[in-house]
């Protein structure tokens, strides 16, 4: 499959979309910025998000603990670290030096998330040193076709580990904003937009979830309202594999749904996992529901992968796809079953899936359940081995995401359980239009655990909650699929 796209006429403005009102939900937002800007600190960690740890680990409480001890044992999280700037990051190709930008960025994270728990300000110090000494030199990521892996995974995890020190006096915020914008995101947007001349099939699912985190999250961190829109709509509607019905393109009756690359390795595939939740959870914090989105078509595949990967037998429906580049030489290669799957193979990907499924909305994931707790306490870069794919995720998840279930609110005397309902409703209704609350159920409890980043202003999605009506405002269409590259069955 061939196409040529021109970035003219990829941005279109989006229409308005109704939805339903009448959510019902306990949230209670963060206030977000004046003028309509992006709720911050609003990546994968909210301001509620960072009390929460704070004030867990200082009562002792389980597994908050444990997975603290996992991030002050880690070698990266201590206030001495020192960063190793470079001018020129190569990934692919002669001259590799790539390790040094994914160490520095994780002891940068490291440091950030332990300072906002402990309250110690020399970590924070430190994080500030390390993205501020980065800042000022890189201008260059170089290599082969490796380089849009390390502007997507680079470029999302610089992002999120800069967002936890935005207010600190000694962050230099525009400079870093400068940084993302034209060394990382740029390279992200264009691999969406043309997959680096290739045909669109080209590149498994995760090379696409990469370059979707890293345009995700620099927009945000950059307040460009368009950047984030293209995201999430390509997201919905991308033709590259990173794109949710390419992703999980098959859906079986029992409610598991076929991870496109479980026909290629264990590996790729949990990388695309905690991918796709990274992106998810990033765009929850602002607001928008793409954990819900097509029937929560992302918790069948995320459960569809962890029993996989625990052993269990999974369906696989065979597909081939095209190979090359356009207009040049062209190929196809087929996955006819799913690949081998290592029961003690893992990555720190699961507390966050988990807990959103289970916590936030009250729903069933018995997979999820059970191999979140198999993988605690999660750790994060440098505990999953030496090589790139031990940092490809930011982790800590045991800490930064474990939650307790939301109590159910009840009326007051004289206030009928519908006042209540309206009063109670988030200030956000989820852009794709869907209701946030548990599959067959209205129960306020299971909604929302109360960090999800008010949008009452946000010029990228004009909230009106009274009314149940969600403008998409200034939105910015990505890629209409033209033709769906694999099948679907539902």
């Amino acid at each position: 499959m061939t196409r040529e796209i021109s970035r003219r006429s990829m941005l279109k403005a989006a229409g308005a979309t109704a939805v339903a009102a009448g959510v019902v939900s306990t949230v209670t937002p963060p206030a977000t910025a004046a003028g309509g800007a992006f709720a911050h600190p609003g990546l994968l960690h909210t301001r509620t998000d960072l009390a929460r740890m704070a004030a867990k680990v200082k009562a002792g409480a389980a597994p908050y603990t444990a997975g603290f001890a996992k991030l002050t044992a880690n070698s990266h999280a201590q206030s001495g670290w020192t960063a190793r700037p470079q001018t020129t990051v190569v990934r692919g190709g002669s001259g590799q030096n790539y390790v040094t930008l994914y160490n520095d960025i994780h002891a940068a994270y490291q440091n950030a998330l332990r300072g906002h728990v402990s309250g110690e300000g020399a970590h924070l110090d430190t994080a500030v040193a390390i993205l501020n000494a980065w800042s000022a030199e890189l201008t260059t990521l170089a290599g082969n076709a490796d380089r849009f892996l390390a502007a997507g995974l680079y470029g999302y995890q610089f992002a999120n580990a800069a967002e936890l020190v935005r207010d600190h006096p000694d962050f230099d915020l525009d400079r870093f904003q400068e940084m993302l914008a034209t060394v990382f995101a740029p390279l992200s947007d264009s691999f969406l937009v043309k997959h680096n001349d290739a045909v669109v099939t080209n590149y498994w699912t995760n090379w696409d979830l990469t370059a979707m985190c890293c345009v995700l999250a620099t927009g945000l961190f950059c307040d460009d309202k368009a950047q984030v829109a293209r995201a999430v709509e390509y997201f919905k509607h991308g033709e590259g594999l990173g794109s949710i019905k390419n992703a999980i393109p098959v859906v079986h009756d029992d409610g598991l749904g076929e991870w496109l690359e479980a026909g290629r390795d264990q590996g790729h595939a949990l990388l695309g996992v905690g991918l796709m939740g990274t992106f998810c959870e990033m765009a929850w914090n602002q607001g928008i529901d793409l954990y819900g989105h097509d029937d929560s078509r992302f918790l069948k595949g995320a459960q569809y992968v962890a029993k996989w990967s625990m052993g269990g037998e999974v369906p696989y429906t065979a597909n081939t796809r095209a190979k090359g580049a356009v207009n040049g030489w062209s190929g196809r290669e087929t996955a006819s079953d799913v690949a081998a799957a290592d029961p003690a193979m893992t990555r720190p990907i699961w507390a966050m899936i988990a807990n959103h499924y289970t916590k936030r909305r009250g729903m069933s994931a018995s997979y999820l359940t059970q191999i979140a707790a198999k993988s605690a306490p999660e750790g994060g870069g440098g505990d999953y081995g030496p090589n790139s794919g031990g940092y490809d995720q930011l982790g800590f998840g045991t800490l930064s995401f474990t939650r307790d279930r939301p109590r159910a609110t009840t009326p007051s005397p004289g206030q009928s359980a519908t006042a209540s309902a309206s009063a109670s409703a988030p200030a956000s209704i989820p852009a794709d239009g869907s209701d946030p609350r548990p599959q067959g159920t209205a129960s306020a409890a299971a909604a929302s655990d109360g960090d999800l980043a008010a949008t009452g202003s946000n010029d990228l999605v004009g909230w009106t909650a009274a009314a149940g009506i969600t403008a998409i405002a200034g939105g910015v269409l990505f890629m209409r699929r033209r033709d769906r590259v694999r099948r679907e069955s539902q």
